[in-house]
């Protein structure tokens, strides 16, 4: 079972989320606040380089299985071009209406 994008309940996450699944960068960046970081598997990673390897380049796109009750938190089945398919966890954190911090990983 997975949630619909347009059911995640924080605004930022969904926008993410939705820019993500469409492979659209423009409005993947416009989700994110001024000097945004990430991190993958505890690692942090150069944003840029990152978005591009693994989510533009490769057709990124997330199935969310689930959210925390603030909606900061998913676990989705992630898949790209690169690595297939795997089930993954983030942690967002807002910062003025955007996500101003990422943090993935293998669930």
């Amino acid at each position: 079972m997975t949630i619909p994008v347009d059911r995640l309940t924080e605004p930022a996450v969904r926008a993410f989320v939705d820019a993500l699944n469409a492979n659209d960068r423009e409005r993947f960046l416009a989700a994110l606040a001024p000097g945004a970081t990430m991190s993958d598997d505890g690692s942090d990673r150069d944003l840029d380089d990152w978005t591009d390897r693994e989510i533009f380049s490769s057709r990124g796109h997330m199935e969310v299985e689930s959210q925390s009750a603030d909606g900061l938190s998913l676990v989705a089945r992630y898949r790209n071009d690169t690595w297939g398919e795997m089930r993954t966890a983030w942690k967002f954190v807002v910062d003025g209406g955007k996500v101003g911090r990422f943090e993935t990983g293998q669930a």
